[in-house]
C-alpha cells in the first residue's frame, strides 16, 4: 500500500486503543543491533500500558500482534531507514520505515494513531515509484528520496518472466518479430503500472537498459506517468542500491519543479490568488482551495486549536492537546485535496516568506 493510502487509512481510524510506536533506527551494522533492543523495550512498554489501562480481554487481538512483533524483531534490523513506525489496534497492524528521523522514541496510546511523522515524510520528501524492468521479471517499489519504503505487491506485481512464446520458429532470428513480442510484454506491464499510478499519483523511474526503455515508451499508454530511466547495473540491483541511483535523477527533476513553482506563485500574486497569513492558509487548505503550497523546510509552528478552523500560536510543542507543527496538517490537506506541496531551503524560497499558498480561486 502506498504511503498516501496508509496515511488516509490510519488517519481515519478510531479505536480503543490505537497504539503508535516510533523509534529512530540505523541503516548499517553494528548500529542497527541497538534498534532491536530499543524496539523490544518499546513493545514491552506498550504491552504493559495496554494491559494496565484496558485489561486483557478487550485487547486480546492487539496483545497478540504485539507478541508476534516481539518474535519478529530480527526482521526489522535489515534495510532500516532512519525511523520505524508501528501502528497497532485490534483491527490494524501497519509498519512503516521512513528516511526521516522522529523527534522522540516513544509509545503513544490514544483513540487515534499518531500519523504526523508519516505526514511530514510524505509532504517534505519526494515519494515516487521505482520499476526494475527486465524480460526476466519486473518488480515495482515505492521509494522516498534515496530509500525504498516497500515493494508493491498486487495482482500484477511482481510481474512474471517474459516467456517469449514464439509461435513461428522460423522467425526466431527476425529481430522485428521478437521486438514485437517484447513490446507486447511491456505493454501489459505498462497497463499494470498505470493502474498503480492512478491509485497513488506517483510517477515512476524505470531501472533498465536503454533499449528496453525505448521499447516501453513505444507502447506506453500514459508516458507522463514516467519520470525517466536510469541504466541498470546488474551487479548492484538490490532495492537499496537502485534507490540511490534513481534518487540522483529525482533530485534533478525536483530542482526543476521548485524553480517552476516559484515562478508560478509569483505570477499568481497579480491575480490575487496568493496567501501568506498562516490562519488563512490553513482555512483554504481544509476547504480544498489550496493549489500550490511552498514552505521553507525548516519552518515549524506549534499551535493550539480554538475550534475546527482557528488556532492560537504557542511556543511549546509538547503542550497537552497541541498540534506540534500546523504546517504538516496544511501540507497534508493540500496534497489530499489534489493540490501540490513543495518544501524549499531559505535560499531557494527567496523573498516569498516562510510559507505561501497559491489558491485555486
Amino acid at each position: 500500500m502506498a504511503l498516501k493510502a496508509i496515511i488516509q487509512k490510519l488517519g481515519s481510524e478510531e479505536n480503543t486503543p490505537c497504539v503508535t510506536i516510533s523509534l529512530n533506527t540505523h541503516r548499517t551494522y553494528p548500529d542497527n543491533e541497538m534498534d532491536k533492543i530499543l524496539l523490544k523495550n518499546l513493545l514491552k512498554e506498550a504491552e504493559e500500558r495496554v494491559v494496565y489501562e484496558f485489561g486483557v480481554k478487550a485487547v486480546a487481538e492487539l496483545l497478540r500482534k504485539i507478541a508476534t512483533l516481539r518474535s519478529e524483531i530480527d526482521l526489522y534490523q535489515y534495510h532500516n531507514l532512519d525511523s520505524l513506525h508501528i501502528f497497532l489496534s485490534n483491527d490494524t497492524r501497519e509498519i512503516v520505515k521512513l528516511p526521516w528521523a522522529t523527534p522522540k522514541n516513544r509509545v503513544q496510546i490514544s483513540q487515534t494513531f499518531a500519523v504526523s511523522p508519516l505526514i511530514k515524510a510524505y509532504s517534505r520528501n519526494t515519494p515516487y515509484l521505482v520499476m526494475l524492468l527486465s524480460q526476466g521479471g519486473v518488480h515495482l517499489y515505492e521509494a522516498l528520496n534515496d530509500g525504498i519504503i516497500q515493494e508493491i505487491k498486487n495482482n500484477d506485481f511482481p510481474f512474471p518472466e517474459n516467456t517469449l512464446n514464439i509461435f513461428f520458429p522460423e522467425k526466431k532470428s527476425d529481430s522485428q518479430y521478437t521486438d514485437d513480442l517484447i513490446r507486447g510484454y511491456f505493454n501489459k506491464i505498462d497497463k499494470a503500472l498505470v493502474k498503480v499510478f492512478n491509485e497513488t499519483n506517483l510517477n515512476c523511474v524505470v531501472v533498465c537498459t536503454i533499449d528496453n526503455y525505448g521499447l516501453l515508451m513505444q507502447v506506453a499508454d500514459r508516458p507522463s506517468a514516467y519520470s525517466g530511466y536510469v541504466k541498470v547495473d546488474y551487479n548492484n540491483k538490490a532495492p537499496h542500491q537502485i534507490a540511490r541511483q534513481t534518487w540522483e535523477l529525482m533530485k534533478i527533476l525536483q530542482l526543476q519543479e521548485k524553480m517552476e513553482a516559484i515562478s508560478e506563485v509569483k505570477e499568481a500574486v497579480a491575480q490575487g490568488k496568493v496567501q501568506t497569513d498562516l490562519q488563512e492558509i490553513y482555512q483554504s487548505a481544509i476547504d480544498g482551495r489550496g493549489d500550490l503550497l511552498i514552505v521553507q523546510q525548516d519552518y515549524v509552528q506549534p499551535v493550539m486549536m480554538k475550534d475546527e478552523r482557528t488556532f492560537d500560536f504557542i511556543e511549546d510543542s509538547s503542550t497537552p492537546g497541541a498540534i506540534d507543527d500546523i504546517t504538516n496538517n496544511i501540507a497534508w490537506n493540500v496534497l489530499d485535496k489534489k493540490g501540490r506541496a513543495v518544501f524549499m531551503t531559505q535560499n531557494e524560497i527567496e523573498d516569498l516568506g516562510k510559507i505561501v499558498l497559491k489558491t485555486r480561486f
